[in-house]
């Protein structure tokens, strides 16, 4: 089991880092733009939970996309409570999902006037015979660098929304 944490301060105020967050245009731009996604689908969203699918680019050593498969995706089942600004979420993988556990969160709290902080943790574990390591390490590492691209990409669509 591997456990991670990032954390990025952005310019804006909570609400509007939840504003943007939830969007389904941010959300769709960032998996499939930023990510390079082939596939990302908002099922349901409410003010307190939102579902969706999605088909990850997989950047990870032969040995563990041959585990996972050519068509592997998941299902982010999410709950998000603003007024304590957390969203908490779970992935269901489309295989082996009695094997693989990824489940985090995100706070954000005001660091100052019109600025606040997101606050990523991940908890990943694979219960793979031979690979579950190799998975666990490769999942971090990936969702590290998407945690980077996301703080690029929000930086920049927060600059491009207020142009408009």
């Amino acid at each position: 089991m591997r456990k991670a944490t990032s954390s990025h301060v952005y310019e804006c105020t909570v609400d509007t880092f939840w504003d943007v967050f939830l969007s389904e245009e941010y959300t769709r731009k960032f998996y499939l733009e930023s990510l390079g996604f082939p596939t990302c689908e908002i099922v349901s969203q409410s003010e307190t939970e939102r579902r969706m699918r999605v088909v990850p680019k997989l950047d990870m050593p032969k040995a563990v996309t041959k585990v996972l498969g050519d068509s592997f995706g998941y299902t982010e089942e999410a709950t998000i409570v603003r007024d304590k600004s957390e969203f908490r979420w779970k992935m269901k993988p489309n295989a082996m999902g009695d094997k693989l556990r990824t489940e985090g969160s995100i706070r954000v709290e005001a660091v100052g006037d019109d600025k606040c902080r997101r606050i990523d943790e991940v908890l990943v574990e694979a219960k793979i015979f031979g690979v579950g390591k190799l998975i666990e390490s490769s999942a971090e590492k990936q969702i590290q660098d998407s945690w980077r691209a996301e703080a690029a990409f929000f930086a920049r669509y927060l600059r491009e929304q207020k142009k408009d």
